[in-house]
């Protein structure tokens, strides 16, 4: 088992990652409780496949949980799915000294995570992340949210867990798409800010891919440190911590044109988006246009999803899924800013973008579909 330190002052907490951390959860999430029980946030896919292991691992520390089993995919981060999390956890009368466990993927994460900072003004939670990309990125730092209407993740509050436990054999359980879903929110460390790692990854990703679980767990190791330490120095994001959003600017959009549906998961959203990013980037003479290219062609040797034309369905036109950037957080002062980079492993945040360089970008990938 490895540990990450995210050392927030007031609001210190441990990742810990490793095989079989759902078998000892009782022992790891014990010593934080105030009476030996937990309220259980989950969906039915994982309900279905780890449920009673997780409870099988609570009831060795002789920790008692109750559970509710949301509908699986993003239409359960929603108004709907907050108002039944958070019913089931005034039913089981959780008190503000009591634990919530978000035993999911980035959905339940952050829809568990927010029903706790609302629930009571504040209850303590902690995460169990079950898929790639929560382990490497949703489960950490604290974002909590739903999605409106008009955008993803635009309700929501700053909230951060206790414990987050990564157990990387679940991973093994994720179907391919899921998994390579995940590896998008990997390969964007490598992409914003360590060049190495990414090479690391095009050494190694097909294996990672393939089950091999110490690449596994390295992977989500450097992916965790690398965010742990963003979110120490910037926790509510007013300057680093937007590197973190490299990609999903445009992977917003794209997954808002796609009805935040299955047609498009975040992370191939997010993969998508970096190559769109890297683009943009090139096309400012920012970088050389190898970068994108190498990007793409990793992307490819992973299989999974590096371009629009990878995504079934109709999309909106340029000017369409410019307009749906328009409702991203990133906006500030009516000016959207946007995640660049001057090479692999060296971004930045900038609002000085040419909106005809963007469209021109989005034009040509629309055009290859």
């Amino acid at each position: 088992m490895q540990k990450v330190h995210v050392p927030l002052e007031g609001r210190e907490y441990d990742v810990l990652i490793g095989g079989g951390l759902i078998a000892r959860a009782g022992f790891e999430i014990a010593p934080l409780l105030n009476r030996p029980r937990v309220a259980v946030l989950t969906e039915q896919r994982v309900a279905d496949l780890h449920l009673k292991d997780l409870q099988a691992g609570l009831a060795a520390a002789d920790v008692e949980m109750s559970a509710m089993a949301l509908t699986p995919g993003e239409t359960s981060k929603s108004w709907d799915g907050l108002s039944k999390a958070v019913d089931f956890l005034l039913d089981q009368k959780v008190e503000r000294g009591d634990m919530i466990v978000a035993f999911g993927g980035g959905v339940i994460g952050d829809l568990a995570g927010f029903a706790a900072a609302i629930l009571r003004r504040g209850v303590r939670f902690v995460q169990i992340p079950t898929t790639l990309l929560a382990q490497v990125d949703s489960s950490v730092g604290g974002k909590t949210g739903i999605n409106a209407a008009q955008g993803k993740n635009l309700i929501g509050a700053f909230h951060q867990p206790s414990l987050v436990l990564a157990d990387i054999d679940i991973l093994g359980t994720l179907s391919t798409r899921d998994f390579l879903a995940g590896y998008g929110e990997v390969v964007k460390y490598g992409c914003l800010g360590d060049a190495e790692f990414f090479t690391w990854l095009e050494k190694n990703g097909p294996a990672l891919a393939a089950g091999d679980r110490a690449l596994r767990g390295e992977a989500v190791r450097r992916s965790v440190e690398m965010k742990a330490g963003i979110v120490t120095r910037d926790e509510k994001e007013h300057g680093e911590r937007a590197l973190l959003n490299l990609g999903h600017t445009f992977g917003h959009a794209l997954e808002a044109a796609t009805g935040y549906s299955d047609r498009l998961l975040h992370g191939e959203g997010v993969a998508i988006g970096c190559v769109l990013a890297f683009e943009v980037s090139a096309r400012l003479g920012l970088m050389a246009q190898e970068s994108p290219s190498r990007l793409r062609a990793h992307l490819a040797a992973m299989g999974t999803k590096k371009d629009m034309a990878d995504i079934q369905g109709e999309l909106p036109d340029s000017d369409g899924l410019i307009r749906l950037m328009g409702q991203d957080k990133k906006v500030q002062g009516g000016a959207l800013h946007f995640v660049l980079a001057r090479a692999i492993g060296e971004a930045f945040v900038t609002s000085d973008v040419d909106t005809d360089v963007v469209r021109s970008v989005l034009d040509e990938a629309l055009a290859e579909r």
